[in-house]
C-alpha cells in the first residue's frame, strides 16, 4: 500500500500523494496516542510519533482539533454501531449488560479521549457521543418498559448512575476483566425491580 503513495503515475500529483500519506501517518499516530494513558496529545507529540514535522501535521488536517476529531470519531463509530446492533438483536437488559462490558473495555483502552479533550472543537465526535447516549437511553427505556429494570428511579438518574459508575470502573488501575464482570453483576442486580415484600 505504501508503494502506491510513493509511485507517481502519468498525470498523477506526487504532492497530493505525499499529502495523503502524511495525513494517514498523522491519523495513525494520533489514534495510537489516544490509547496511551498520560500521553500529551500535542501536535508535537503526534508529529514525533508520525515521523513528521509539526507544520506538516497541522497542514494535513488544518489543526489539532480536526485531527483529533477524525481520530476519535474513527474509534467511536464502530462502538456506536455496536450499540445499535445489540439493541436490535438482544433483549434490552442483555443488550445493556453486553454493551456496558464492551464500553468499559473501550474506555479503559482509550483514556486520553476523556482526559485531554476539554475545550476542543470536535463536531464529529460530539455527534457520535450523542448517538451513543441515545442508544443507551433506548436500552434503558426498553428494559424499563418490559419490567427488567426498576422504574422507581428517574430515567436520567439511572443513565447518570450507569455512566459515572462505568467510567469509574474503566479508569481503575489496573483495569481487570474480573472487576468489570463483578461490577456489571452488581449493577444489573441493583437495577432489577425490587422483589415485592
Amino acid at each position: 500500500m505504501e508503494g502506491a503513495f510513493q509511485m507517481s503515475t502519468p498525470g498523477g500529483n506526487p504532492r497530493r500523494a505525499d499529502a495523503m500519506r502524511n495525513r494517514q501517518l498523522a491519523l495513525e499516530a494520533a489514534t495510537a496516542l489516544l490509547a496511551q494513558p498520560g500521553t500529551a496529545l500535542t501536535v508535537e507529540a503526534i508529529a514525533k510519533r508520525a515521523g513528521l514535522g509539526s507544520a506538516t501535521v497541522v497542514r494535513a488536517f488544518g489543526g489539532k482539533d480536526a485531527l483529533l476529531d477524525t481520530a476519535i470519531s474513527g474509534l467511536l463509530e464502530p462502538v456506536v454501531q455496536r450499540a445499535k446492533t445489540l439493541l436490535e438483536k438482544d433483549s434490552p437488559e442483555q443488550a445493556l449488560r453486553t454493551f456496558l462490558g464492551e464500553l468499559i473495555a473501550f474506555q479503559s483502552a482509550h483514556h486520553a479521549i476523556s482526559d485531554q479533550l476539554g475545550g476542543l472543537d470536535l463536531p464529529a465526535t460530539a455527534t457520535l457521543e450523542a448517538e451513543l447516549v441515545r442508544s443507551v437511553d433506548e436500552m434503558i427505556a426498553a428494559a424499563r418498559a418490559n419490567g427488567t429494570i426498576r422504574t422507581d428511579l428517574a430515567p436520567a438518574v439511572t443513565t447518570t448512575l450507569i455512566s459515572q459508575a462505568t467510567y469509574a470502573i474503566a479508569r481503575s488501575q489496573p483495569a481487570s476483566q474480573e472487576l468489570a464482570d463483578a461490577f456489571l453483576t452488581v449493577l444489573m442486580d441493583g437495577l432489577r425491580p425490587p422483589t415485592p415484600g
